[in-house]
């Protein structure tokens, strides 16, 4: 498995990288097959340390966790425990999944945008309808089955995911409701 651990604007010694190696390894070996790859980043939050973590499955589920404390290693603590608690619920899952899956899965490219938030004016009318990017990005695309899709929504803890529909290659949309409860988007062509 590759690691790549960082630090925004602070110093990351080789005895907390021995540790992110450690402690992930152990956790990553109780629920998931084959992980392929591991990113943590540690940063700094006023006084907080903070600690992402982001692991990516040989089966192309994404696992990821956030931690933050007074300390560098009890935040980094922190988001391996969120993780180890996200795997661990979703471990028959995660197994099942595999097991079905003969492939890893297939991801699309695609383009990811950032819009400029547009404040309304005095008199409460919108400037314009255009909107401004302000960052573009790459991104990933998933071809999911539907279960699959809302398990990897809730594993990374995003509240939304767009995933190609594996049994139709239309692309779909998974989100948490405000009722709590999970929506599927999928269009339908007219033909």
């Amino acid at each position: 498995m590759r690691y790549q651990i960082s630090g925004k604007q602070i110093d990351i010694g080789d005895a907390l990288q021995t540790h992110v190696k450690t402690e992930l390894a152990e956790i990553l070996s109780k629920y998931a097959g084959r992980p392929t790859e591991a990113y943590v980043v540690f940063s700094k939050s006023g006084h907080e340390f903070v600690c992402e973590s982001v692991v990516h499955l040989s089966t192309g589920l994404t696992a990821q966790a956030t931690g933050r404390a007074s300390e560098i290693y009890a935040a980094f603590d922190r988001s391996a425990e969120k993780m180890d608690k996200q795997l661990r619920r979703y471990k028959r899952r995660l197994k099942d999944h595999h097991a079905d899956r003969s492939q890893p899965v297939e991801l699309s490219d695609a383009g990811s945008y950032i819009l400029e938030s547009r404040e309304e004016t005095d008199e409460g009318n919108q400037d314009s309808v255009n909107a401004m990017i302000v960052a573009e990005m790459a991104t990933k695309i998933p071809s999911l089955s539907v279960g699959e899709a809302v398990m990897q929504m809730e594993i990374a803890e995003a509240p939304v995911l767009v995933f190609r529909n594996e049994k139709h290659s239309g692309i779909n949309v998974v989100y948490r409701r405000d009722d709590g409860n999970i929506g599927w988007i999928d269009p339908v062509t007219a033909g």
